[in-house]
Order: C-alpha cells, then sequence, then structure tokens
C-alpha cells in the first residue's frame, strides 16, 4: 500500500465482502460437508443432487457451500440447512435421494424431516 488512494480502495472492498455477507443472511443456506471423511462417504453425490434439484426446480434463492470437517465423521455425509430466522437443521448419514428430499421437504415445503436429524447440542 503506498497511497490512501490504495487503502481507501481496500477499505471499500472489505465494505461489499460485509455488504454481502448481511444480503446472503436473508437467504436459505445449504451447507454440505465436504471433508476427506464427508467425501468418501458419498458428499460429492449429495451435493451435485442437492444442485441438480435446486436447479429442477428453478430455485435460484439458496446459497449452496461446502465446509470441511467437523469432526462427527461417523454421520456424514451431513448437511445443513439454515433458514433465515430458524435453527440450522443437521441432516445425518444423506445420500442423493436424501438430499433430494431435504430439498423438496425442507427448502420447498418447510418441513423437517426430523428422523434424519441430528439434535443441536
Amino acid at each position: 500500500m503506498k497511497s490512501i488512494e490504495e487503502l481507501e480502495k481496500i477499505r471499500e472492498q472489505a465494505r461489499e465482502l460485509i455488504n454481502l455477507r448481511k444480503d446472503n443472511e436473508n437467504k436459505t443456506r445449504i451447507v454440505v460437508g465436504m471433508g476427506t471423511c464427508g467425501i468418501s462417504a458419498g458428499a460429492r453425490q449429495v451435493l451435485l443432487a442437492i444442485l441438480d434439484e435446486l436447479k429442477k426446480r428453478n430455485i435460484s434463492d439458496v446459497i449452496v457451500t461446502e465446509t470441511g470437517c467437523i469432526g462427527m465423521c461417523r454421520f456424514e455425509p451431513m448437511v445443513d440447512v439454515i433458514k433465515p430466522n430458524q435453527p440450522k437443521v443437521t441432516y445425518v448419514n444423506v445420500d442423493a435421494d436424501k438430499a433430494r428430499q431435504i430439498v423438496a421437504r425442507h427448502i420447498v415445503n418447510n418441513q423437517v424431516v426430523d428422523e434424519w436429524v441430528i439434535p443441536n447440542i
């Protein structure tokens, strides 16, 4: 950094990132565990099934992201659904078929599939 202008540019970029995060707070997020344990358990197919199901249903206001291992490898593949103003829901032992049903039941119809959920601790 050699000038005030460069500093202002960095400051503006940081503000844009913060605003982007604020905008995303009001959107539903789906987070798929993609650590090595998740991938070996089938997380890649789960991620692809979620993306495909969202595309088939023309759902574009859901953010799908990946995360690494959270240390609960025996429950992989794991999928978090985070809807605005609702508690996070963590689905465990998800396969491609369950992933599609999670989109249909939880994302579209707002019905948590309780039998696939790990309780919040």
